[in-house]
């Protein structure tokens, strides 16, 4: 046994008791599996996890993603450990305004590294953080660069498929800082995972290309063994298999595999303490010696920091290039200056193809652009991206396309990843109809604030021929529903590049970039000048009657703007405006004065088109007013053919407005 080994397993009994006693004051918690996880994260944390003491966002630091998110009170009672959160943070556990909420939430409690909770999730945005850190490594130097990426994942985690996709990316991209523990206590909360698993996942890591090393999880000596076995290995991402038992260490209920989603009774918490030889009637102890304990690798920790920053204002004197690099990455979003290709008006140009045209702008713009499409790098015109800024890979780690294979939910869980390690300006792009692949992944977008680019083409049952199994119907209002998301939906070429900046230049939110297959008329700006700028304002007015107040509005977006044109122009009897909304969420937050400049109140007579779910537009048109959707799933056949079908002609939509006001 190590000569620490009595003061370490004092200062793990110790974190047991803080996770016993959060849980049980907030009749709520997942106490099980944080006791099962306790030896060796503890082991991680104080002796070989790089940080800063006194600044937990040290760009250097080594990650920690505690993927099984409801472990949450042994991550917050490590942060404790830190100096970071302190004990009234730890008894207001899952309470209104605490900062420890029953999931780790990432601009919620510094220190945590990502929001967590949904399993699997963590596990992929852990595989985009070691990208993101061997990106950084190959362009600015070892010296600046050169920190590991841990997660802890539970069985629950390595049933989930995203963590499968994404491990198998992981293994391809020999991410050899890379280190994830597996809390193998098989047990989940409906009971032992025997009832619902059969694998071996040693074996399935193995075959994915990482290294597999299998230990007790709670032998301190096995553990620090296996972690610097990990370290050693550069060449592969390593799983460190800790066969643990659940809620290690209680009383009477270790095994017990109530214990993971329920506190533990009073009578079993005090047993256990006694038996941990702690004040079994006292709550929340801390003693000294252990903070102590954990606390004794803090000078060294300062000084390595202190030393990296003395390296890096060194090199920024002395390295011009390096310093033009390293200013690009800590350069806020909302200050890039970006140029954007120009489009001929009157040609024709899908969105899509206007968006490879951006991309490959972009590509000699930020260097620090990464990402790549869900195995449809031609549909989603990603092609001259992958050429212009190569593959990623074990023999190109400044590769900045990453060839995701048809795994869209591990796609948008890296992408979160390379977002908050930092310095990566991440996308992922595939159709929209595969959107819902991905949706828990947009959703953590959302509620971790990273301004993540999502691009989704082939946006309406224009695709045609493909069918319904490719036709989008719902997706559009579906992404709009979700909150903090941007939905862009540019009407032409000049649109789209317009939209792009806005979503490049966002700080705190991710943006979903929505675009045709077919072609669409570029419009001139000589006739519609707001067509440059008007997509930060989410919506505007983009055509207007020559004359007089407009007495009819027409709303729309996309690529249906062009068909509400056509409208307005068969509708001599009204005095039209068309509005375009390219985003919904940037014109709600405008203020009122300006949307009521673009919708005045006093024009009751309005109608809405989208090639899509039409009940969000009827909060802008009204409740009775005509909108020109679709409400059915579609069919196989020339677009064509479909507008006829579904009524997305001009004629038909001037016939319904006729209808619905008619002139007298």
């Amino acid at each position: 046994m190590s000569p620490n080994a009595a003061p370490d397993t004092r200062a793990v009994n110790v974190l047991k008791g803080l996770i016993m006693d959060a849980t049980r004051k907030a009749n709520s918690g997942h106490p099980g599996g944080a006791m099962s996880s306790a030896d060796f994260a503890y082991v991680l944390f104080k002796d070989f996890l790089r940080f800063d003491p006194d600044d937990p966002a040290w760009f250097n630091r080594d990650r920690f993603v505690l993927s099984a998110g409801h472990e949450s009170m042994l991550l917050y009672s490590l942060l404790f450990f830190r100096g970071i959160l302190t004990i009234e943070d730890l008894q207001h556990f899952r309470q209104w305004g605490s900062r420890t909420p029953g999931h780790p939430e990432r601009d919620h409690t510094p220190g945590v590294e990502a929001t967590t909770g949904p399993l699997g999730q963590g596990f992929g945005m852990a595989v985009g953080m070691a990208v993101a850190e061997t990106m950084l490594r190959a362009r600015l130097g070892a010296d600046v660069v050169d920190h590991y990426t841990y997660a802890l994942a539970s069985d629950g985690d390595l049933q989930e498929p995203v963590c499968l996709g994404a491990a198998s990316l992981a293994g391809l991209w020999g991410l050899g800082r890379l280190i994830v523990f597996h809390d193998s206590n098989k047990i989940q909360l409906a009971g032992p995972t025997n009832r619902s698993d059969c694998a071996n996942y040693a074996k399935v890591f193995e075959g994915f290309c990482w290294q597999v090393i299998e230990i007790d999880g709670h032998d301190h000596d096995r553990i620090r063994k296996a972690v610097a076995d990990a370290r050693l290995e550069t060449a592969k991402p390593t799983l460190i298999v800790c066969h643990t038992d659940m809620a290690k260490g209680a009383f009477s209920v270790e095994g017990d595999f109530n214990t993971h989603g329920a506190p533990l009774p009073p009578e079993e918490i005090a047993a256990t303490k006694k038996k941990f030889g702690l004040d079994p009637e006292a709550q929340f102890q801390a003693p000294a010696d252990a903070l102590e304990t954990f606390r004794a690798r803090f000078p060294a920790l300062r000084e390595g920091a202190a030393k990296w920053r003395a390296g890096l204002d060194a090199k920024v004197d002395a390295d011009a290039d390096f310093t033009i690099l390293w200013r690009e990455i800590k350069r806020a979003p909302g200050n890039r200056k970006l140029a954007w290709p120009e489009f001929a008006p009157g040609t024709k140009v899908a969105t899509r193809k206007a968006w490879g045209d951006c991309l490959n702008k972009l590509a000699g713009q930020l260097n620090f652009l990464c990402g790549g499409s869900a195995d449809l790098d031609p549909s989603n015109q990603t092609v001259k991206f992958r050429e212009l800024a190569t593959v990623y890979g074990t023999a190109n780690l400044a590769g900045r396309s990453l060839a995701f294979g048809v795994r869209e939910f591990p796609m948008g869980a890296i992408a979160n990843g390379l977002a908050l390690h930092g310095g990566i300006v991440p996308f992922g792009a595939t159709f929209l109809v595969f959107s819902d692949y991905e949706r828990n992944a947009l959703r953590l977008s959302a509620l971790q604030k990273l301004p993540v680019l999502h691009v989704f083409t082939h946006d309406s049952f224009y695709v045609g021929e493909d069918g319904p199994t490719h036709q989008p119907v719902e997706h559009i209002s579906s992404l709009r529903l979700i909150p903090n998301m941007l939905v862009l939906r540019p009407a032409d070429a000049t649109e789209t590049a317009a939209c792009l900046n806005v979503a490049l230049t966002q700080t705190d939110r991710p943006s979903c970039l929505l675009l045709t297959r077919q072609s669409l008329p570029v419009l001139d700006p000589k006739k519609y000048p707001a067509v440059a700028d008007g997509a930060r304002h989410g919506g505007y007015v983009l055509a207007d009657p020559p004359k007089g107040k407009p007495d009819l509005i027409l709303l729309s977006c996309g690529s249906e703007i062009h068909l509400a044109l056509e409208t307005a122009a068969l509708l001599t009897q009204y005095k039209v405006r068309v509005v375009n909304m390219p985003c919904m969420e940037l014109f709600d937050a405008q203020p009122q004065s300006y949307k009521d400049a673009v919708l005045p109140p006093g024009v009751a007579k309005r109608a809405a088109v989208e090639a899509g779910r039409g009940e969000l537009w009827r909060k802008y048109a009204g409740c009775d007013a005509p909108v020109l959707a679709i409400d059915h799933f579609c069919h196989s056949a020339p677009a064509a053919v479909l507008v006829k079908e579904y009524g997305f002609t001009p004629e038909n939509f001037a016939g319904m407005i006729r209808e619905r006001y008619p002139v007298k």
